[in-house]
């Protein structure tokens, strides 16, 4: 058969024009990718550059204490010398964080770590202890450890020395084994969120500047920042949004270190998180849909996140230790079925509600449950953390679950039993086959009831209203006791927002514990330890004896009593032992604790505005 010439001309001029069409579609994706390269070397450049300078001033920071001898005011003239110097390195430090803390994630934490020692329990057989190094170690020694006289002990110096040459060391080995020519253009917009989330949640709070000087830290995170996006100006197809970053990042700048009045105490979280914080995550999602970015995957945060305080601002699979199917409302109406059903415990009068009851924030009111040897803790906000139980001991709700199914004082079952248990209402028979492609098991029957769990964080309260600018019915009390808890008190550095618990933002991989050394009874006089070795009793390990998880403090107007072993009946009795100094305050004398020894100083205005500001967290 022969096809008529002028078909074949057809075929030919419409196969050439798809060929071209590909080209140049091809062509187009590879120079931009190509852009995106080249506006990582140029930032990489810039990276290296500061790195370096980091490194000079670190040894400028050594060099000048080299020249400290018996003559104390020519002493004060070095140690003046060597904290400029620091302060040099610091400020250079902050210009690689936004890249660091992405590309780099251990390192990083390492040189930002507290002044604190770092034990990893991997497990029975794999315990690390170390010691801290780093720019937070180096910034209490030179800046807290001077004597009344402008004087330093020549044992301080030699540990300064040898905490800056490890520092050092590490900056070095990161400078050699830097390559950012392989990241893409999303990877630039989730550093550059991070930036403005680790600002916001950390930065603002003085979690790593332990003599006060994170404001002007974060005016030179958001000057970097401003300087990395003049790189990928060509991106916009909008300019106008990019116009609207440079305005943006430009007076958060100037937020920050408004005029000389301004410092650490009276800056205003509150407005800044409300003003520039949130309005940089509409832009940021601006720029997502006009570079017509395909993320790959979700972070900790939801890709599509429009608030920091909202139900659907975190991605619950990033905290579960399995991939999550969909999680339906007739699956949480199973789960909460499950969670109130007794007659899944072997005694057939115990549920999951009966520690964890619904008006109570999920708590029970009770010092302790009747057989246990620790306070309920509310399952708000549950599902938002990487550990599980007072100890960290599970590493996920479903975890947590069958450790309360085979406890001998709680469900005192097994899981075939429970499933048993389960198969014998044709309800839930019925339910399962219905909502999970494999029916009936003893892992959907956890699952469900970890769903149920994981419904649990509205991020309804009069806080989140206000802060989302939905409402705006915030007291100045209440302002004032968000910014105290966020600055002065110190409570956001264990607290982190936006959750108010111990998982530390922004990258969320981790859930602190910590040693307060929470006494036995309420006395100030006579306070003894409590008993409660904490997360001692899983690994034995005596570094971690009287640590406990960092809690979230979201709904804990309805959560008392307090601690993990119920001694406080009042906030008012919980601010007084924090304003203290923790357990060192009233007597207690612990080689690790972890909460700051000092009295925060706190006037009883201040505590009754930051209890306002608490009470504001509970959800409608």
């Amino acid at each position: 058969m022969k096809f008529p010439l002028f078909l074949l001309i057809l075929v030919s001029i419409l196969l050439f024009t798809v060929s071209c069409t590909n080209s140049q579609k091809e062509t187009a994706q590879n120079n931009a990718t190509k852009e995106v390269t080249n506006s990582f070397k140029e930032i990489e450049k810039i990276y290296l550059s500061n790195i370096e300078k980091c490194i000079n001033n670190l040894e400028a920071t050594k060099k000048a204490l080299n020249f400290i001898d018996k003559d104390i005011e020519y002493n004060k003239i070095h140690i003046q010398k060597s904290q400029e110097h620091y302060r040099e390195a610091r400020a250079y430090f902050k210009k690689i964080e936004p890249i660091l803390s992405f590309v780099d994630v251990e390192n990083y934490k390492t040189l930002n770590a507290p002044n604190l020692l770092k034990v990893e329990e991997e497990d029975a057989t794999n315990i690390k202890i170390n010691e801290p190094f780093g720019f937070q170690p180096l910034e209490e020694l030179l800046f807290l450890e001077i004597d009344s006289i402008g004087n330093i002990e020549e044992e301080v110096i030699q540990t300064i020395q040898k905490n800056a040459d490890k520092t050092l060391q590490r900056l070095r080995l990161i400078q050699r084994n830097t390559n950012l020519s392989v990241y893409k253009n999303y990877h630039f917009l989730w550093l550059f969120r991070d930036a403005i989330f680790r600002v916001a949640l950390t930065g603002i709070t003085g979690f790593d500047s332990p003599s006060g000087i994170s404001l002007d830290d974060n005016k030179i995170v958001y000057q970097e920042l401003e300087n990395y996006l003049s790189f990928f100006e060509a991106e916009f197809q909008n300019k106008e949004i990019y116009q609207e970053w440079k305005e943006s990042l430009q007076k958060s700048q100037r937020f920050l270190t408004q005029d000389d009045k301004t410092n650490f105490e009276n800056f205003d979280r509150y407005s800044f998180i409300k003003n520039y914080t949130e309005n940089q995550i509409e832009i940021w999602n601006k720029t997502v849909k006009d570079w017509k970015i395909e993320f790959p995957l979700e972070l900790a945060i939801q890709n599509d996140a429009t608030s920091l305080f909202s139900d659907s601002t975190f991605n619950l699979n990033f905290f579960s230790d399995q991939q999550l199917g969909q999680i339906s409302k007739d699956k949480i109406v199973l789960g909460k079925q499950l969670f109130n059903d007794v007659n899944l415990s072997s005694n057939k009068k115990m549920s999951c509600a009966t520690c964890h009851q619904q008006d109570l924030a999920f708590t029970d009111g009770k010092k302790f449950p009747k057989g246990q040897k620790r306070n309920s803790p509310t399952l708000m906000y549950a599902a938002l953390q990487k550990s599980f139980f007072h100890d960290n001991r599970a590493g996920s709700l479903e975890g947590q679950i069958i450790s309360v199914i085979n406890n001998k004082t709680e469900f005192h079952t097994s899981a075939e039993i429970l499933l048993e248990a389960v198969k014998e209402n044709s309800v839930y028979v019925q339910k399962f086959s219905e909502l999970y492609s494999d029916s009936l098991t003893e892992q959907n029957i956890r699952t469900a009831m970890a769903d149920y769990i994981r419904s649990l964080a509205p991020f309804s309260s009069k806080f989140d209203k206000n802060i989302k600018g939905i409402e705006n019915t915030f007291t100045k009390n209440e302002i004032n006791g968000f910014n105290l808890f966020m600055g002065k008190a110190a409570c956001a550095t264990c607290h982190f927002a936006p959750v108010f618990n111990g998982t530390i933002a922004p990258s969320f991989r981790e859930s602190e514990m910590e040693l307060i050394a929470v006494p036995s009874k309420n006395d100030t006089i006579n306070a003894k330890i409590d008993e409660d070795l904490g997360r001692y009793d899983v690994f034995q390990t005596e570094e971690k004896k009287y640590f406990f998880k960092t809690p979230t403090l979201r709904n804990i107007s309805k959560t008392a009593p307090y601690m993990h072993n119920g001694v406080y009946e009042t906030l008012e009795e919980v601010m007084d032992f924090y304003n203290r100094g923790g357990g060192k305050g009233i007597g207690i004398d612990l080689k690790y604790q972890t909460l700051p020894f000092e009295s925060l100083n706190l006037s009883k205005q201040e505590i009754n505005d930051i209890i306002a500001f608490l009470e504001s967290l509970e959800d409608e």
